[in-house]
């Protein structure tokens, strides 16, 4: 469940930082009750951040694939690097 704080509880750094670390899910920063910051410990965000990378390479595929790009097997692929590299 998302943790959501008020902005004068960003005065105690470190119990915010620990919450992040533990939690291992965003915080929610309100202002004057409405939504204001997202703050998370890097290792959330790193995960957060390959998984969009990742997302984003599937969907560019997607839209090659629909785009008729040329495509080539994947093991083909494989089997022309190993002849190419393994001399």
């Amino acid at each position: 469940m998302p943790q959501i704080i008020p902005i004068r509880d960003l005065k105690n750094t470190s119990a915010i930082s620990e919450k992040c670390k533990e939690s291992k899910e965003p915080i929610f920063i309100t202002k004057n009750g409405y939504g204001d910051m997202v703050i998370m410990s890097m290792e959330v965000y790193e995960e957060s951040m390959a998984k969009l990378y990742a997302a984003n390479l599937i969907n560019e595929s997607i839209d090659d694939i629909e785009n008729g790009i040329k495509m080539i097997d994947g093991d083909d692929f494989f089997e022309k690097m190993r002849k190419k590299y393994e001399k």
